[in-house]
């Protein structure tokens, strides 16, 4: 055991149990009251990054089948199974109309309302630059941006802070089964979708692409229930899919719409929910979520094309449009690949910078910038420093362009340049960040000099680094490209001055292309659904190799140093999140040696007043108990018939499902599969049940209610193999059993995530309350 690099505990004591590795309980034999352990271990320790929160529960992705849900599936039908399958199919239609109508409303509110401040910016810009004074449009610039900021960070710091950030890191961690409370509330919808268009519109070096994909998982779980519970709302429809496992493919056709609406790429949000989010995959699903991306295309690309007064189809049905490159521009030659990989590496090196900045600002955050008055604050700085720095780079910058009869750029400053020139600086900066994206892609060489791109690109990186993690709702792919995009076309100028071959010099646009995949992939460690994305995005194929290339090249370095943004954030909250695969070094562990013993157990026929007592035992924090042959306190373990959730005995508590209720016939009807659904995902808490004294000593038969089949492994099972199949088959529980099928322990998310790979090999978290 020599290999583990760091022993520790829930009480904190493993510095002295020599080579043997400590169990979750902090005991060596497993005898010890894991109960008393829990109650004598502070409700909550200074956060670090060594810890794993005890506060997210698992979602049940595993069905229980017990009596009541069997009985259903046999009493249905071929043509049942049929109209279930057809109302999966209009399910993902909704989701995709109701993700494109709220893309489409989040591109028509931000470029009103961006397109207003910069018009009275630039006015203001041009009467002082005449009359002197420019400090009051700086100023009015800093308190425009401000004030916007700072009603989208008050909506998010007192209404739902949960609808911080892009949602991309919440999202994976809800389809990998940890339950992440009010991330799908409708609550959150509505304050992602108003702080993202407050966030844009202030300035700040933020993109909606992440919230669009957060948005659209939200759509997905409100529409796949058929009722809303923040609204006390229920419409009676689609009551089957009201279940984790059901509603977990819907929040993966939402993410996929999200992404599809905001870059108009439906293949690229196929893979994007396939590569970041998805715990589980079949074919049917592929054609589900596909639809659901096309569907959400298509309806933002009908009502922009209604909005902006066109009958035909938009360049690209997205948020964010990059236009179409032209094929004659983008041809590459074989000795340009060596280049494209350099930019590659760079990219990756460039990311890793970030997301370490990133990481340590973040820390601090979360220990010094904890009160929602102080996060406010904070939003509003950045947007003001944001301004200024922007207002200052135009002012000293003298690159100035000619003002051609078909120039695209938007918001043209003359400031000190001549008349019929414009500002080069100007438009990289006052401008939306997917405006300045697409000026770097597709303006002509000469556009901007190579002064401007690297002190925008540094500016930019350093605005970026300090926006991401604001109590805003902001997403990180468009900053991302943005900054690529500036180096990339850097270094396709500097190229060209080394190199004055045609295809180098006369095409800066496509090393931009590749600068902006290379810093996107070196910080969010995305390849096939990126590329893709990025071919959809900007409707060429051409550079589908070369940008492959690039953002596995951008992956491996970038990994090499840090992990990818999304993943450092997933920690920093320290959420229990599985990977793919089990530790490298874990062979040497065992099921006996992680699991949590011992295990609150329940008999086939239980008392009422020992289920009430569990349940509102604040330490009994697994929330399923096995069912077992009859076992006393003071008897060994029982062999497992069984396994029931806290859920499920919630609902039997609530509807009085007695035996003694049953034999005398008080009880009028049969409990259905209805009734828990009818519960879902909200159940009461045990306070709110009233159990009377006389009840207390009733029995409860769990038989009909329990799964009478639950996963179990030998407690000799390797630590790989039980993590694999607790991961490919996203279960919640996993009951450890002896040779004698007795229960001896139980396995939990929370007993194999606390195992990682360090610095120095195998590392065990601390589990805490934080």
């Amino acid at each position: 055991m020599a290999n583990i690099a760091k022993k520790v505990s829930w009480s904190g004591r493993g510095e002295d149990r020599g080579e043997r590795t400590p169990l979750l309980n902090g005991t060596e034999d497993g005898k010890c009251n894991r109960q008393d352990i829990v109650r004598s271990r502070p409700k909550e320790i200074p956060h670090n990054e060594k810890l794993l929160s005890l506060k997210f529960e698992s979602l049940d992705y595993d069905n229980s089948e017990n009596q009541l849900f069997l009985e259903e599936e046999r009493r249905m039908s071929h043509m049942s199974f049929r109209c279930l399958e057809i109302n999966r199919w209009v399910i993902c239609g909704l989701i995709g109309f109701f993700t494109g109508l709220i893309a489409c409303m989040i591109d028509i509110a931000v470029e009103r309302l961006a397109g207003c401040k910069y018009f009275v910016v630039k006015q203001n810009i041009e009467k002082f630059t005449e009359l002197g004074g420019l400090s009051i449009s700086l100023i009015l610039w800093a308190v425009l941006n401000s004030a916007f900021v700072m009603v989208g960070a008050i909506t998010v710091a007192f209404i739902e802070p949960i609808a911080a950030g892009s949602g991309i890191p919440q999202i994976k961690c809800y389809l990998n089964g940890v339950k992440i409370p009010r991330v799908v509330r409708l609550k959150t919808l509505v304050v992602k979708v108003f702080g993202v268009i407050c966030s844009v519109a202030g300035g700040l070096a933020v993109g909606k692409e992440g919230p669009m994909i957060h948005s659209g998982a939200v759509v997905a779980a409100g529409v796949s229930q058929g009722r809303s519970t923040s609204l006390k709302k229920d419409f009676k429809m689609f009551e089957y899919f009201r279940r984790d496992t059901e509603k977990r493919d819907f929040v993966s056709a939402g993410a996929a719409a999200g992404v599809s609406a905001a870059f108009g790429a439906p293949v690229g949000g196929v893979l994007f929910s396939l590569e970041e989010g998805a715990s589980f995959w079949n074919q049917m699903l592929t054609w589900r979520i596909f639809f659901a991306s096309m569907v959400s295309s298509f309806t933002l690309n009908f009502f922009l094309s209604i909005y902006h007064g066109k009958t035909g189809q938009l360049s690209n049905p997205g948020l964010i449009n990059f236009g179409s490159f032209d094929s004659d521009s983008l041809q590459y030659d074989l000795y340009e690949i060596p280049l494209f990989i350099i930019m590659g590496a760079l990219g990756g090196i460039l990311g890793a910078l970030f997301n370490l900045l990133n990481n340590w600002l973040t820390m601090f955050r979360i220990r010094y910038i904890h009160r929602p008055c102080l996060q406010v604050m904070e939003a509003m700085l950045v947007a003001a420093v944001t301004a200024t720095v922007s207002f200052a780079m135009i002012y000293f910058s003298n690159d100035c362009k000619p003002l051609g009869q078909d120039h695209t750029e938007e918001y043209p400053l003359q400031l000190f340049c001549a008349d019929g020139e414009y500002n080069s600086m100007a438009t990289a900066f006052f401008n939306t960040p997917e405006r300045s994206v697409r000026s770097l892609f597709h303006n002509p060489p000469g556009t901007y000099n190579p002064v401007t791109l690297g002190v925008f690109a540094l500016a930019y990186f350093l605005l970026a680094v300090w926006t991401y993690g604001l109590t805003v709702s902001a997403g990180v792919f468009i900053p991302s490209l943005l900054i690529g995009a500036a180096w990339g076309r850097l270094f396709g100028i500097l190229m060209s001055v080394i190199d004055s071959k045609p295809s180098i010099s006369g095409n800066p646009g496509k090393y931009a292309l590749i600068g902006a995949a290379a810093q996107l992939g070196g910080i969010v460690r995305m390849t096939l659904s990126l590329t893709v994305i990025l071919i959809e995005a900007t409707g060429n194929v051409t550079y589908g190799f070369p940008i492959m290339l690039v953002l596995m090249t951008a992956k491996i370095v970038g990994d090499y140093f840090i992990e990818g943004l999304y993943d450092i954030h997933i920690k920093l909250q320290s959420v229990p999140f599985l990977h793919w695969e089990a530790p490298a070094t874990s062979h040497w562990l065992t099921a006996r040696e992680v699991m949590s013993s011992p295990v609150t157990c329940f008999n086939r026929v239980e008392k009422v007043g020992t289920i009430v007592d569990v349940l509102s035992n604040t330490s009994t924090n697994h929330n399923g108990f096995p069912v077992v042959t009859h076992t006393t306190e003071h008897d060994e373990p029982g062999k497992i018939c069984g396994l029931i959730l806290r859920s499920q005995l919630i609902v039997l508590l609530k509807h009085k499902v007695f035996v003694e209720r049953a034999s005398s016939r008080l009880i009028q009807r049969k409990l259905q599969l209805k009734d828990f659904r009818d519960a879902y995902p909200r159940f009461p808490p045990i306070q709110s049940i009233h159990v009377s004294q006389d009840e207390r000593e009733c029995m409860m038969d769990l038989t009909e209610f329990m799964n009478p089949t639950p996963y179990t492994v030998p407690q000799e099972t390797s630590l790989p193999r039980v993590f694999k199949l607790f991961r490919a088959l996203g279960l919640r529980h996993l009951v450890v059993v002896d040779d004698e099928n007795r229960v001896v322990g139980l396995v939990t998310r929370k007993d194999l995530a606390r195992y990682h790979m360090g610095k120095d090999g195998l590392e065990e978290l601390h589990l805490a309350q934080t």
